[in-house]
């Protein structure tokens, strides 16, 4: 551990090391970007061309595709090296950007929407995957705090591009505006990475196709049940779902093919109890896809003010993930016990304030802005640690799997949040009654019933800290 306590900052963006940081910060900066735009549009597109049933299946389906694009990345980098991987990535986002920027209707929104998120997937992924091949180890810490600290970037501009075009009901120019922004990207990352593959890369295998099927048709089993306002078709969806993830667990015990690191789902893993604190965390926060609609429905709030509103979240992670990349000893253990209390706070002042219809009263405004960024604070102080600690107890010959399975776990838990927020919602009474009424009612089930999620994570993460405390003693 000694070696990851000499990283600084300097030398993170120091010399050669600058570009690379560059390089790969930009690649999430665009993938969160994207999820900031389409976020603060979606208002503005179900006004257009319809489909408020269908609201969170943006955010389900581009998240299973990355889902998708994450768990290829390994494959994809193996074989073509970093250039052509990022380049790949790049043409699926721009083809999604394209679509959405054109669709005349919800399927073919959505049917964009997905190509984006694979290509997003890659982008993602790529980005945590070349941290370990082009870093020191002492500078993972700080590599990780960089990389998600891009999300902060995109609460600056996702939302006041999003909202800007929103308000000028241009939002296919949204979408539109990403297309030569990706093309730069692509530019950079020829200038920065060499063509050939990494000489540390491991031959491409055979893909576990048989995880991924399982771990998508679990999230689309949520999201097909939570359709339905009849409260026995949503518990069937998550019992089908329960059933898929149940398998792709034995799966993953019997198959040479794996989808994470080896052992890594034994329970006595620490990477389980890792994945485990990881995931609740980040379904905790699903809920903030519906942040927009809720404040301009209930609060009568602009795009604009309603996106920067909801990008509190994610400002808050970036500045808790910063602060805390540094600490050490203590100080982690700390961070992860802390981290999921002020998510579970958070989740309480929203579950409390969002309902409320005060006509954008603002007392009631500034706590919603206070229970966003309790959430986004909550999980980035001990994210950092968390993302290095995976990395650092994987098996050795397992890096590249513990890498993409960073992203891989990350937009799994997001989509199956996305599912069961989009159930709640619906369950609440979002399109049916709709309007005022059932934006309120919608809201008070969401975040009351996910904050059950930063609960158990409690659990844990005390499991975490323990495998801190059992490496100190042995």
């Amino acid at each position: 551990m000694s070696s990851v306590q000499e990283g600084s900052w300097g030398d993170l963006l120091g010399g050669r090391n600058l570009f690379f940081a560059i390089a790969l910060s930009g690649g999430v900066a665009l993938h969160a970007i994207n999820i900031y735009i389409a976020t603060t549009v979606l208002p503005s597109v179900v006004n257009e061309i319809g489909g408020l049933e269908l609201y969170a299946w943006n955010t389900t389906l581009f998240v299973v595709a990355s889902i998708l694009g994450s768990a290829l990345t390994a494959r994809l980098l193996a074989l073509t090296g970093p250039r052509k991987a990022y380049s790949v990535a790049a043409l699926l986002f721009i083809a999604g950007s394209l679509i959405c920027a054109l669709a005349q209707n919800m399927p073919v929104m959505l049917a964009g929407r997905a190509l984006q998120g694979l290509g997003g997937g890659f982008l993602f992924a790529l980005c945590y995957a070349m941290i370990y091949a082009v870093f020191d180890e002492k500078l993972w810490p700080r590599a990780m705090a960089l990389i998600s600290g891009m999300w902060g970037v995109a609460t600056l501009l996702g939302p006041a591009a999003g909202g800007i075009f929103a308000e000028m009901n241009i939002w296919r120019a949204a979408f539109g505006v990403l297309i030569p922004v990706t093309l730069l990207y692509m530019l950079l990352v020829w200038l920065v990475f060499p063509k050939h593959k990494r000489d540390t890369a491991p031959p491409a295998g055979k893909l576990p196709l048989v995880q991924l099927l399982l771990l998508v048709a679990a999230v689309m089993a949520v999201s097909t049940g939570g359709m339905s306002s009849d409260v026995a078709v949503n518990v069937a969806g998550i019992g089908v779902a329960v059933v898929l993830v149940l398998l792709l667990i034995r799966r993953e015990f019997t198959s040479e093919i794996r989808l994470l690191p080896r052992d890594a789902l034994r329970l006595n893993s620490p990477l389980l109890a890792l994945y485990i604190t990881m995931g609740l965390l980040i379904i905790g926060m699903t809920s903030e896809t519906f942040i927009p609609y809720f404040l301009q429905i209930l609060h009568g709030q602009t795009p604009l003010i309603s996106g920067y509103l909801a990008a509190l979240m994610a400002a808050g992670w970036t500045v808790s993930e910063i602060w805390s990349s540094g600490w050490q000893g203590r100080g982690i253990k700390r961070a992860i016990a802390v981290g999921p209390m002020l998510v579970l706070v958070g989740m309480v002042v929203l579950a409390l304030s969002t309902p409320r219809s005060a006509g954008g009263e603002w007392i009631v405004l500034s706590l919603i802005g206070l229970g966003l960024t309790l959430v986004g604070f909550g999980i980035g102080l001990g994210w950092p640690h968390l993302l290095t600690r995976i990395l650092q107890v994987a098996p050795t010959d397992d890096q590249d799997a513990a890498a993409t399975s960073i992203t891989t776990v990350q937009l799994f838990a997001t989509a199956l949040g996305s599912a069961v927020a989009g159930m709640l919602a619906n369950a609440g009474g979002l399109s049916m009654p709709g309007g005022t009424e059932g934006a309120s009612s919608a809201a008070w089930l969401l975040f009351a019933v996910m904050a059950a999620a930063p609960l158990l994570s409690l659990l844990s993460a005390k499991r975490v800290i323990s495998g801190f405390n059992a490496q100190r003693a042995g």
